[in-house]
């Protein structure tokens, strides 16, 4: 048996050696079998094969892929990046995208903030670029002019001259192109839904038309003689919004005979009294809230009114109005039909109007009017990023938001000045966010919904006239409000919805505002990522953002249950 192991591996030894000259393969001898042979029967291979010599063996093909590693490490990555102006800039150069490029509608975009739920994201950012130097509705109303060779003015949408004279006062003399759509079917007697990007516009484009219907009204002999009503009611969800339309409406309404006065909320139901002992106004501006309340004493009749008007209709269809807005609507005669809103016998014409879609206006007005009568009138912009305004994201620490925040307010400082709003989800994060800005020497001023109504307008009046640079609010002051000062928004706390964002940047980059504005948004919580990312990704796309109401869906049938 001995003989036989002896002989193999002479052979193997013999073979090892001959493939080793001819074809570089080299054979591992184990200690096993030195360990059985004699030492007399090792000496053989310890004279052929070079002692202990251990070889490892590796595939061709894995030695090409080791050399192709080698040869491409230290060498610089070669970006294939379109040549133009960058509509998404990022950390990452990797991640840009430029304007010119535009994705697949399969392409999944690669997005900046994919990883931003991980605690390694801290310090990483992007922005979404201005593409364009003015706001969208100014921008196409330059378009049609040119179409027409003739600057188009309120005059070819037959508002009266006196309107023309104190809109050319004030500097406007180009009717945006919400205005140009919604005037005339006001005119013409139609209830009207008009959804439209925030700063186009939309307070004139009600309230040019019932001024001058008022105005004709109370020149006619059938009302010569009448008691004097209520002509318009608009109704608001805030007391400062309520002046700020008032303003609008005494503006126009100055040197014409018509008076606007306004009812909100925060003051009890004695001053709403002594409101309406003296003559009705021409224009009521008026909260949800205080309009109920004089509805209940009896104070004012709206039977007789020609123009109801819903502002900022995705808030006032929101559950927590939507109650009351029903109760007013139904005390109120709508009309069906254009025809309805002439004679001595008319009815209300419905006006809608506001910076989003709103959701459930089905189910409220379907009790009050035909749905099918209402003209809806839509933005072509309507839900999409503002394409004039530059918009930043940001992903920090919470411990660092304040400092970021000290030194975005110094950089608008020395780069022109202008107001910013820093906007906060909850009061007292405005309130600990003021103490920290006292200590840092920056003055400012804090508006928030647990000061008296009569407070916050003050604090708004004197923001608007020049009196701070810096507000720190809640969303309380991001719903209509005129900020034609402000050129920075920060989103110190990330907003809760698209809604609240919409509403948010939409206070920069109004029609007469500065601009150059800019939105910061600083980026903490894991659960604020996916809200970024679907605003990344809807500029990416180019499209609208996602899950935003779009059409007046008919109301669900309600179950009646039968009796068995």
């Amino acid at each position: 048996m001995l003989s036989v192991k002896v002989a193999y591996l002479a052979s193997a030894a013999s073979r090892a050696i001959s493939n080793r000259v001819n074809s570089r393969t080299f054979v591992i001898v184990s200690a096993y079998s030195r360990l059985h042979c004699p030492v007399s029967q090792t000496r053989f291979y310890q004279s052929v094969a070079a002692p202990e010599e251990t070889v490892i063996r590796i595939p061709r093909y894995m030695q090409k892929q080791v050399e192709n590693v080698k040869q491409t490490r230290g060498k610089n990555k070669i970006n294939t990046v379109r040549a133009g102006k960058l509509l998404i800039q990022s950390k990452n150069p990797d991640l840009n995208q430029t304007a010119a490029y535009t994705l697949g509608r399969f392409e999944q975009p690669v997005l900046s903030s994919k990883g931003w739920k991980h605690n390694k994201s801290f310090g990483d950012y992007f922005t979404i670029n201005n593409m364009r130097t003015v706001a969208p509705f100014v921008a196409e109303n330059q378009n049609e002019e040119v179409e027409k060779e003739a600057p188009v003015t309120f005059n070819n949408l037959q508002i009266c001259k006196e309107l023309v004279e104190t809109l050319e006062k004030i500097g406007i003399t180009n009717p945006t192109t919400v205005q140009l759509q919604t005037i005339p079917k006001v005119m013409k007697g139609h209830n009207i839904l008009c959804a439209a990007e925030t700063g186009s516009g939309k307070t004139l484009s009600y309230l040019l038309p019932i001024v001058q219907r008022l105005m004709a009204d109370k020149k006619s002999e059938m009302y010569a003689q009448g008691t004097h009503k209520i002509g318009a009611v608009v109704l608001v969800p805030s007391r400062e919004l309520a002046e700020q339309v008032a303003a609008v409406s005494r503006g126009l309404c100055a040197e014409l005979g018509l008076r606007t006065m306004t009812v909100g909320g925060g003051r009890g139901v004695g001053h709403i009294k002594e409101v309406f002992k003296k003559d009705h106004p021409d224009i009521l501006v008026a909260t949800p809230g205080a309009l109920v309340k004089a509805l209940r004493r009896r104070c004012i009749d709206l039977s007789d009114l020609s123009f109801f008007v819903v502002d900022e209709a995705d808030t006032m269809f929101d559950p927590s109005f939507s109650d009351m807005l029903e109760s007013i609507l139904v005390k109120t005669n709508i009309s069906r039909h254009p025809k309805e809103t002439k004679g001595l016998d008319h009815k209300a014409q419905l006006l809608v109007v506001g910076a989003t879609f709103p959701g459930g206006v089905g189910e409220v007005l379907s009790q009050v009017t035909d749905l099918g009568s209402i003209v809806v009138i839509k933005s072509k912009m309507l839900h999409f990023l503002m394409p004039h305004v530059k918009q930043k994201f940001l992903k920090l620490k919470g411990t660092d938001k304040i400092l970021e925040l000290n030194q975005a307010l110094k950089q608008l400082q020395q780069e022109g000045g202008g107001a910013a709003l820093v906007f906060c989800n909850k009061s007292v994060t405005v309130n600990w966010l003021g103490y920290s800005l006292d200590e840092m020497g920056v003055q400012h001023a804090r508006l928030q919904g647990d000061m008296p109504a009569a407070v916050r307008a003050g604090i708004f009046h004197s923001f608007q006239k020049g009196s701070a640079d810096v507000l720190i609010c809640t969303d309380i002051a991001s719903r209509g409000l005129d900020t034609s000062r402000v050129r920075l928004v920060v989103n110190y706390d990330s907003p809760e919805s698209h809604t609240d964002y919409i509403h948010r940047a939409g206070r920069v980059g109004r029609a007469g505002g500065m601009e150059g504005g800019e939105v910061l948004t600083f980026v903490t919580h894991p659960w604020d990522v996916e809200l970024v990312q679907k605003i990344e990704t809807a500029a990416r796309r180019r499209t609208s953002l996602p899950g935003m109401e779009s059409e007046i869906r008919e109301p669900k049938p309600k179950e009646v249950e039968t009796e068995e």
